[in-house]
């Protein structure tokens, strides 16, 4: 890695939990070793049964993690953002990632290699535990979606997603919650595994009864009547 941006992702790494644990020696020499790649806003990051060689750090950007449906309709299962990372999986247990990463804005990814994960990862007790702490919560991830996904109508699956991204994202201020980064309708439709007209129609309905507000054109807040909502 470059020494400008040394410095900068060496903050990045501290942020997350399975890093900032780390010695810090092993901290620092795996920032000054990790391969950055830069991409391109909707270019594929790794795609289904890509190479099982790396796990990456997400240094700038947006990227979501996606499946193609058997109707060809892409189903955002996941998203992650600076400071997230992804991959780790296929370190552990040698399978291929079971879905497509995709940017969802320009960004910068960090590639750590198996070898690397293997000499700073799975030899020091403390990342470990952080490493099965991390399992628990994608699992936990993984049974949101499907709750989600298992809803019976379209407005309380919106509301879910909606509340899901606040959950794991948002940030609290006097006006309630703002998801802080922008969410096109397509996206919460993907998310939602709805139509986008029928997001743009939900969406609509809630900023006119005040339970959402809308600043520019994406950026969300919950505001207190959504949060209490049942």
């Amino acid at each position: 890695m470059k020494d400008s941006g040394n410095h900068n992702h060496l903050k990045t790494l501290d942020t997350i939990p399975i890093f900032s644990c780390m010695l810090p020696a092993d901290k620092s020499r795996l920032s000054q070793i990790i391969t950055e790649k830069h991409f391109k806003k909707n270019s594929i990051i790794l795609m289904e049964d890509d190479s099982k060689n790396f796990m990456y750090v997400i240094f700038k950007g947006k990227i979501k993690v996606v499946r193609i449906n058997y109707d060809g309709k892409e189903q955002i299962l996941v998203m992650r953002k600076r400071g997230d990372f992804f991959g780790e999986m296929t370190l552990l247990d040698g399978k291929a990632q079971p879905a497509t990463i995709v940017a969802m804005e320009d960004a910068t990814v960090g590639l750590i290699s198996k070898s690397d994960f293997e000499q700073y990862f799975m030899k020091d007790g403390n990342v470990l535990k952080q490493i099965i702490s991390m399992l628990c919560e994608r699992l936990r991830e993984s049974w949101v979606m499907l709750r989600v996904l298992g809803l019976p109508d379209a407005e309380t699956r919106v509301r879910a997603v909606l509340a899901y991204i606040s959950s794991v994202y948002g940030i609290k201020d006097a006006r309630g919650i703002m998801i802080p980064f922008k969410l096109t309708h397509k996206e919460l439709a993907d998310f939602a595994s709805l139509a986008r007209e029928t997001v743009s129609r939900l969406l609509a309905r809630l900023s006119h009864s005040g339970e959402i507000e809308i600043i520019g054109r994406k950026n969300i807040i919950l505001k207190p009547s959504f949060l209490h909502s049942k």
